[in-house]
Order: structure tokens, then sequence, then C-alpha cells
């Protein structure tokens, strides 16, 4: 597990600029989270997950306890998760992760951004063998030893340890399927989760121009700014 992802700073677009984008996002993903799993985040490792993001953010607590109370209410929006796929200018793959209570406004907006930007909305699972979807946490580096923590994550699903030193930070990553066990992990050997989430990592990526990466961010940005957007992951290099 020697080599680092190298995808990680520059393949996978968010919508985390905003402050209150921030908060839509976190609060949709709650929603999803108490639908799946229910309200309580001590048996919900998917919604304890949201809320250490949601601390990360620097989302407030009464935000954060008022996104779950209105999930379990009838005033909740009926959210869908929704994956598209599709081709952006110059060949670029394209996967934008959504969730939406209105699909055919959704699917409507998307194929009018890649249209207009020289690209094409395509068909559900025609880029699965382009991107591997991974498990990610990130922990605080501290001290701690990179090749003991590599011993230690590898029976609980990880397979690459890095770290990230502009953040100080250590990053975990592991099989799709793995997330819970690591988490748990991770919690019962008292690491401190500054994040955890799924990822979208290409398989091979492609070179473009600074021009040709400038048409690109032109539809990234469209993506990006649409109220149903959750992620956006592509494998320009």
């Amino acid at each position: 597990m020697g080599r680092a992802y190298e995808y990680r700073k520059a393949r996978k677009f968010k919508r985390w600029g905003m402050m209150a984008k921030t908060f839509t996002k976190i609060g949709k993903d709650i929603a999803l989270a108490v639908k799946s799993g229910g309200p309580d985040p001590t048996t919900n490792g998917r919604l304890r997950a949201i809320i250490q993001n949601a601390r990360a953010a620097n989302m407030p607590k009464e935000n954060v306890d008022r996104a779950i109370k209105r999930a379990v209410s009838k005033e909740q929006e009926d959210y869908k998760e929704i994956t598209y796929e599709g081709y952006g200018p110059h060949g670029i793959a394209i996967v934008v992760e959504t969730a939406t209570d209105n699909i055919n406004r959704t699917v409507a907006n998307l194929r009018s951004y890649f249209s207009k930007c020289g690209g094409a909305l395509g068909t559900s699972g025609m880029l699965d063998f382009m991107f591997d979807r991974k498990s990610v946490f990130r922990i605080p580096a501290g001290n701690i030893d990179l090749d003991e923590l590599e011993l230690e994550m590898i029976d609980f699903g990880a397979d690459e340890i890095s770290l990230d030193e502009e953040a100080e930070q250590i990053v975990i990553y592991g099989e799709f399927t793995a997330f819970g066990a690591i988490q748990k992990h991770l919690e019962e050997k008292g690491y401190e989760l500054k994040q955890a989430e799924f990822e979208r990592i290409p398989n091979d990526t492609k070179e473009l121009t600074e021009e040709e990466s400038a048409d690109l961010e032109k539809l990234l940005e469209k993506i990006e700014e649409d109220e149903d957007v959750l992620n956006v992951f592509h494998n320009m290099r």
C-alpha cells in the first residue's frame, strides 16, 4: 500500500465553497441517512459519519439536530439518490451523484448542462468500469506512525493510507463495502474522524491542455451549482 492515489486533490469537485450550500448538502445527506438507518446516530453509522462531517464544516449543532428532526417528520421531502453519467468536452468521463425530489427536473437540467458545454449525458452504468468506489476517512496526523497504522487497518479493509501534509491529515482508503468496519475500528481506537465519505476513483485519467481544461471547468461549474447535485467525479488528470 505504498502508492497514494493521485486523484484526490484534482479529480473530485464538491460544493464546499459557500457555507449555505455546504449546509444544504449535509441536510440532504442527513435526510437520506435517517431514511435508510433511522435517526439514532449510535445505531446508524452513516448518520454518525455525516454528523462528524458537519462538525468539520462548522455546521452548528442546532442545525444538525433540526435536520434530523425534519428527516423523521412529514415535512421532509422524499429525496431519491440517483447517479448520472456522461462525457464532458474532450472525452472526459463525469459521474454526478444527486439527491432529488423531482427526477424530471434533475435529469432535464443535467442534460442541458452537458449539451450546452459540448458533452452528452449517457446511460446509467456506462462508466462503472472507469471508477472504483472507495470508503475514505480522514484523521489528524498527529504523531501517528503510518506504517503501524497501515498494518493495523489492513485487517479491516483498508487498502491505501497516505499523508496529506498540507491538511496535516492521514487519509485512509478502503473498499466500498468496508466502510462500516473501518469506521467502527477507528471509533473504538479513539481516532478523531475529521471526515468519512465515499469517493469514486478513476482507473485511468486523461490529460488536457489549459484551454481544454477551461472548457471542462465551465461544465463542472454549472453542474456544481445545481441544487440537486451532491458530488461530481471525473477523470481529468
